[in-house]
């Protein structure tokens, strides 16, 4: 695999990226001083050093102290246990003690790029209480499976508009539609909407909103999908009868 996926990936975690470089020499090499680092990776000395006290600082390297200092790094599966376990410890801390804030309601908010969109999605379906309203391509819903399977054995009603229903998803409502493959729309409880397009571009641009009127807007755009879609059904299933 490209050694910039796992750089990218620790990164993720709190490193810099020269501190991912080391961290992946160290991980491959095993224990060595910062000129064996350098030397292995081309980067200054003076650099190395500092990544490596970084990664000790961090909890991704140990320290061994002897007559020149080395440096070995923490298992991988170790380091990022760690990291969750402080974050979460951190997000726990900040729940309790952050000031109150009314989350806006009555406003329009753009969300801009991929991950940002996918992100709002997964915290609207994590935080719905009764029912979530979902259209969207079958290759898209293949990526949230975990987070729909949730849903449903939350009991939370679930009801899907796409063009196929991945098989792990067969508990929720659907309803089969062509013309889903850049378009997504997502309804939390009545109170919520987003929608746009998911491209897989960190250009992507979708709209979320509690508007009242705009979500009403949706749903009824939704119901009156569905409304299509099982018209069209019978008038199929009738001249197949005939």
């Amino acid at each position: 695999m490209d050694e910039m996926s796992f750089i990218e990936k620790l990164m993720v975690f709190g490193l810099t990226r020269q501190e991912a470089s080391i961290y992946l020499c160290l991980y491959r090499n095993g224990i060595l001083t910062g000129y064996e680092a350098a030397k292995l990776t081309g980067i200054s000395r003076s650099n190395v050093y500092n990544a490596l006290a970084g990664l000790a600082e961090k909890g991704a390297a140990y320290l061994l102290e002897g007559n020149s200092s080395k440096y070995m790094a923490v298992p991988v599966e170790e380091f990022c246990d760690n990291k969750l376990r402080m974050m979460e410890n951190t997000k726990k801390w900040l729940k309790e003690n952050m000031p109150a804030a009314d989350e806006p309601s009555d406003g329009y908010i753009t969300i801009v790029g991929e991950q940002q969109i996918l992100d709002k999605m997964h915290h609207m379906m994590e935080q719905a209480e009764k029912r979530i309203y979902l259209s969207a391509s079958g290759a898209r819903l293949s990526g949230m499976e975990s987070d729909i399977a949730a849903l449903l054995q939350r009991r939370i009603k679930v009801v899907l508009l796409t063009d196929k229903v991945p098989e792990k998803l067969k508990g929720a409502v659907s309803y089969k539609t062509e013309g889903k493959e850049e378009q997504v729309r997502l309804i939390s409880d009545s109170r919520y909407v987003l929608t746009g397009e998911l491209t897989g571009s960190p250009r992507d641009i979708c709209l979320y909103s509690g508007q009242r009127v705009f979500v009403d807007a949706l749903k009824e755009a939704m119901r009156n999908e569905i409304k299509l879609i099982e018209l069209t059904g019978k008038k199929k299933k009738a001249k197949g009868e005939a």
